[in-house]
C-alpha cells in the first residue's frame, strides 16, 4: 500500500494537542479528510500507537485554518475531537486549550502582520464550530510566536509565555440560549433523580453536584474511572440532557455523539490533594471539578469547560452557582476552579442585567512541536490525492 503526504504542524496549546492543517492542503471530501484525520491521530488504536495521538482526548485533536469568513477576522478555525480507539471525527464542540495554538499558528505561518520590534500581537480568531469570535495577545520575540516565559501553567511541567484569552458573548453557540433549559433541570434514571444544570458556554456542559451522585467529589481520578455504576449514571444523565436540550434526537443518537455536551461534576471548596501530590487547602479555590471527555475522566479540565465553569458560578441558580463561594450578587470575578492536577484561575462579567454573560478570558502558554509532511496510507478512493 502506497502512502500520500500532507502538510501538517503539530502544536501544543495549554494542556492539549492537536494537528494543524490548512484547509487548502486537504481535500474538499469530506471521507478523504476524515480519513487523514483519523489515520494521523490514529483512532483507530486505544494507544495511538500508529499515529501522532497520545492515547487520550486532550491530545487527539485537530484544527484546520482558513481564511476569514466574517469581518474583522483574521482567521477562521474549525476544531475537530478525534476518537480514542474508535472512529469518530466531532466537530460539533471545541477546545479551549488549543485556541492559543491557534494564535501561535496565525503568527508562524505570516497570517497576520508583525512589526519587527513588536513584543506581542493582537489575532482576531473566528471559531466556526461555536460561531464566535476569540482575541488573543500572542507574545511574540523575534517575529515568531515566543515559548520561553515564566507563566506556570498547571499540568505542564515548564513555564512558558503567557498567552491571553478572551472571549465576548460566549453563550448559547449550539442551543441559541446560554441557559435554554433554565437554570435546573430534573433527570431522572433508572437508579435516582438528579437536579442537574445545562449550560452552553463554549461547549455545552451538563453539571450536576457531588453529593447528589454520592461521592466528595476529590477522590483520585483512577478510583472514579473504576466506578461503572458512577460512568454509566453520569452517561445516561449526559444523554438524557443532550435529548431535552435538542442536541440529539434519541438517547442512542447521544451516546453517538460523546463530544458534547460534556458533563462535570462539581464540589464546594475543600481540601483534597492533586494527583501530584500537593495539598489544595479549600480556601485557595471557589469550587472544585471532575471533568469527563469523551467518556473519561480529564487529568485536569478541557479549557472550554473551564470558561463554562467559571461563567456558571456567576449565574443565579445554577447548580455551579449553589457549588462555588460566591454571593449571589457577584457580577465580575476571577473564578479559582480546583481540578486534579491545580488550581486554574479563570477571569468572568455578567451582563449588565446580570442575565447572561459578557465576556470570559483564560491565561495558556502554547507551543509549535514540529512542522512537516504527514504521511497517510492511500486507499483506492484517494488515488486523485497528490
Amino acid at each position: 500500500m502506497s502512502q500520500f503526504k500532507v502538510p501538517c504542524s503539530v502544536y501544543r496549546g495549554g494542556t492539549s494537542r492537536g494537528l494543524f492543517f490548512h484547509k487548502k492542503d486537504l481535500p474538499d471530501n469530506i471521507e478523504q479528510q476524515n480519513h487523514i484525520f483519523l489515520t494521523g491521530i490514529d483512532a483507530y488504536n486505544s494507544t495511538q500507537v500508529d499515529g501522532l495521538g497520545g492515547g487520550n482526548s486532550h491530545t487527539s485533536k485537530v484544527v484546520v485554518i482558513s481564511p476569514p469568513s466574517v469581518d474583522g477576522v483574521d482567521i477562521d478555525y474549525t476544531f475537530y475531537q478525534i476518537g480514542v480507539g474508535e472512529e469518530i471525527v466531532d466537530d460539533n464542540g471545541t477546545c479551549g486549550n488549543l485556541m492559543a495554538a491557534v494564535g501561535a499558528f496565525a503568527i508562524e505561518e505570516k497570517l497576520v502582520k508583525v512589526e519587527d520590534d513588536a513584543d506581542q500581537v493582537d489575532v482576531t480568531v473566528y471559531n466556526t464550530n461555536i460561531e464566535k469570535i476569540i482575541s488573543l495577545t500572542v507574545p511574540v520575540e523575534n517575529g515568531n510566536a515566543k515559548v520561553e516565559g515564566d507563566y506556570k501553567l498547571q499540568g505542564l511541567t515548564k513555564p512558558g509565555a503567557k498567552y491571553l484569552l478572551n472571549i465576548n458573548e460566549p453563550g448559547g453557540g449550539k442551543t441559541g440560549k446560554t441557559l435554554s433549559l433554565g437554570p435546573r433541570q430534573k433527570v431522572t434514571t433508572k437508579k435516582a433523580t438528579y437536579d442537574v444544570s445545562f449550560v452552553d458556554i463554549v461547549n455545552p456542559t451538563v453539571f450536576v453536584s457531588s453529593t447528589e451522585l454520592g461521592i466528595k467529589g476529590v477522590e483520585p481520578n483512577h478510583e472514579l474511572s473504576n466506578n461503572q455504576e458512577l460512568l454509566e449514571e453520569l452517561e445516561a444523565i449526559r444523554c438524557d440532557i443532550s435529548v431535552k436540550a435538542g442536541m440529539a434526537q434519541s438517547i442512542e443518537e447521544a451516546h453517538q455523539a460523546p463530544a458534547i455536551p460534556k458533563i462535570g461534576i462539581l464540589s464546594e471548596p475543600q481540601d483534597y490533594v492533586t494527583s501530584e501530590g500537593r495539598l489544595i487547602k479549600g480556601n485557595e479555590v471557589d469550587i472544585v471539578v471532575k471533568m469527563l471527555s469523551m467518556g473519561r475522566f480529564h487529568r485536569t479540565s478541557p479549557a472550554s469547560c473551564l470558561y463554562n465553569i467559571a461563567s456558571s458560578t456567576l449565574l443565579r441558580g445554577t447548580v455551579p452557582n449553589q457549588m462555588s463561594s460566591f454571593s449571589s450578587n457577584s457580577y465580575e470575578q476571577t473564578v479559582r476552579i480546583g481540578h486534579p492536577e491545580g488550581i486554574v484561575e479563570v477571569r468572568v462579567r455578567l451582563t449588565e442585567d446580570g442575565q447572561d454573560i459578557a465576556f470570559v478570558g483564560l491565561d495558556r502558554t502554547a507551543r509549535k512541536i514540529l512542522k512537516g509532511e504527514l504521511y497517510v496510507p492511500t486507499r483506492d478512493t484517494d488515488k486523485n490525492i497528490s
